[in-house]
C-alpha cells in the first residue's frame, strides 16, 4: 500500500464512521444543506461535515449520457469518461495522474445512458489544487495519441469479452429488443467498429456540445463553508460553456408484448433477463413500487422470487429484479440463471410467482417488514462524504426536494396492502412479461437464434 492509498484508508475509514453517526442521528435535516451560488451563476447545494478533513464533489450533467450519441459513434461518451483524466492542459498523462496521486486528489468521470458524472475527492488543506486539477480536466483536456489508443483497447478489450458472456449478451440484446431503432437501444461502451472509428476531434466536439453549466448540478459534502466555496467551484466550472447542445428528447414506450427470445449459446446454464415496463422517477407511484420490488425480488434473500425460485425448489443461485427509471422511460428489471434442463420450469415458477403477487398482494406483515429493512438500510448507504454529494446531485436531479432525507422513509412507512395491489395491478402485466434466453435451453418454445 503506498502513501497516497493509505492516506485515503484512514481517512475514508473515519469518513464512514463519522458519516453513519450523522445520518444515524438524523443530523443531515434540510436547514444544514446550503445552496452556494457564484457570480458567474454555478450553483451546488453543500452539506458541511467540518469532523473529518475531506471535500466530495459530485457534479452530474443531464441529456449528457449515452443517449446523446450520434448513432454511428456508438461508446463516444465512455470513452470520453475514460479520457478526461488522462492529461490536461500542459500535464501530459503521466504528469496529470502523478500530480492527483501527489496532492492525494481522486478524480474520476462516468458515463450513463442519460448522463454524464465527475467525482472529486480532495483533502481539505489540497483542495484548491484539487479544484484546480478537475477544472483542467473539463476545460483543457488533451486526448494525446497515446492515451487515447490505450483506453481504446481497454474499452474494445471489454467489448470482445462482453461478445462471449452469457450475462452481458442477454442484458445488450434484451436492451436491444425492446429499444428497435433507439440510440437506448445501442450498447452503451459501443461496437468493434464504432470505437475504433472514434477520433480525438470526436471527443472534443462531443464534450464542448454537452458538457457546459446550464445541465450542471453540483453536490458538496466536507470541511469547507459556503464561502470558502465559491472560488472553488468557479476553478472546477466557470471555464466551461454556458449552455450545452442538448435537444428536447420525446418519451420512448419499450417494446415490451411478452415476446421470449432465445439466443443460443454453449453453455450448461441458461440466462434469463426478464422486464416489463416500468416507471420514471417523478412518478406519484414511484416509491410504492420501490416497496413492491423489494418484496418481489429486491430484497435478496428476504425476497418472494428468492423463495420460490431458489429456497423452495433449487432452480437457481440467485434471482433478482430492480426499478430502472431513466429519462425517457422507466423499466422494471430482473435476471437469473438456470441449469438448461431446469429452464422451462424456472420460467413457468418464475411466471406464476409475478401472477401471484400481483392477484393476492402481501400479507400486513410482510409489507411491515419490507418496509422496515427499507428504511433501516437507507442510511447505511451513505457512509462516506462521496456517497451523500451524490445524493444530493440525485435530489437537485428529481427535484425531491432538500427535506428527502426526512420525506423518504415517510413516504415509505406510509405505503399500504392497497397501494401495493394497485401498483401491483398496474405493472406486473405478464402479457407484457419480455424475456431474453441466452444458453441451451430445453423445454421453451421461442424463436432461436445463434
Amino acid at each position: 500500500m503506498n502513501r497516497f492509498t493509505s492516506v485515503w484508508a484512514k481517512l475514508f475509514a473515519l469518513a464512514a464512521i463519522g458519516i453513519a453517526l450523522m445520518l444515524a442521528t438524523r443530523a443531515a435535516n434540510a436547514a444544514e444543506i446550503v445552496e452556494v451560488k457564484t457570480e458567474s451563476g454555478i450553483t451546488a447545494w453543500l452539506k458541511q461535515e467540518p469532523s473529518i478533513p475531506i471535500i466530495a464533489l459530485d457534479a452530474l450533467w443531464t441529456g449528457a449520457g449515452g443517449a446523446s450519441e450520434p448513432v454511428d459513434k456508438a461508446g463516444l461518451t465512455n470513452l470520453l469518461a475514460a479520457m478526461l483524466d488522462e492529461g490536461a492542459g500542459d500535464l501530459d498523462s503521466q504528469a496529470f495522474q502523478r500530480t492527483l496521486e501527489d496532492q492525494a486528489v481522486r478524480l474520476s468521470f462516468e458515463a450513463t445512458r442519460d448522463s454524464f458524472s465527475m467525482s472529486l475527492q480532495t483533502l481539505s488543506d489540497k483542495s484548491e489544487e484539487g479544484f484546480r486539477l478537475a477544472g483542467l480536466a473539463l476545460s483543457s483536456p488533451r486526448f494525446d495519441a497515446e492515451p487515447l489508443e490505450r483506453m481504446r483497447a481497454g474499452i474494445l478489450n471489454g467489448i470482445s469479452r462482453d461478445s462471449r458472456n452469457p450475462n452481458s449478451i442477454a442484458g445488450r440484446e434484451f436492451t436491444a429488443m425492446i429499444f428497435p431503432g433507439d440510440r437506448y437501444g445501442v450498447p452503451q461502451d459501443g461496437t468493434q467498429e464504432s470505437v475504433t472509428a472514434l477520433t480525438a476531434d470526436d471527443l472534443r466536439a462531443h464534450k464542448d456540445r454537452l458538457i457546459a453549466r446550464d445541465n450542471l448540478i453540483i453536490g458538496v459534502v466536507g470541511d469547507i463553508s459556503p464561502e470558502a466555496l465559491k472560488p472553488l467551484l468557479e476553478a472546477a466550472f466557470g471555464g466551461l460553456p454556458a449552455k450545452a447542445e442538448v435537444g428536447p428528447v420525446d418519451d420512448i414506450e419499450p417494446v415490451m408484448n411478452g415476446q421470449l427470445r432465445i439466443i443460443e449459446h454453449d453453455s450448461p446454464q441458461t440466462v434469463y433477463v426478464f422486464g416489463l415496463p416500468g416507471l420514471k422517477r417523478d412518478d406519484p407511484d414511484f416509491d410504492i413500487a420501490r416497496v413492491m420490488n423489494h418484496m418481489l425480488g429486491g430484497g435478496g434473500f428476504s425476497s418472494l422470487l428468492t423463495e420460490e425460485i431458489r429456497e423452495k425448489r433449487g432452480l437457481t443461485y440467485g434471482v433478482y429484479s430492480y426499478l430502472r427509471p431513466m429519462d425517457r422511460t422507466g423499466l422494471w428489471l430482473g435476471g437469473l440463471a438456470t441449469s438448461n434442463e431446469k429452464a422451462a420450469e424456472a420460467l413457468t415458477v418464475l411466471k406464476q410467482t409475478i401472477a401471484d403477487y400481483r392477484d393476492n398482494g402481501p400479507s400486513e406483515e410482510d409489507l411491515e417488514k419490507a418496509k422496515a429493512n427499507i428504511n433501516g438500510a437507507f442510511p447505511l448507504r451513505f457512509t462516506s462524504n462521496s456517497r451523500l454529494a451524490q445524493l444530493l446531485t440525485a435530489i437537485q436531479r428529481y427535484d425531491l426536494g432538500s427535506d428527502y432525507m426526512q420525506t423518504r422513509p415517510e413516504a415509505i412507512s406510509a405505503v399500504t396492502v392497497d397501494d401495493i395491489r394497485r401498483v401491483a395491478q398496474r405493472l406486473l402485466d405478464l402479457e407484457k412479461l419480455t424475456v431474453m434466453a441466452v444458453g441451451r435451453p430445453t423445454g421453451l418454445d421461442a424463436t432461436s437464434t445463434q
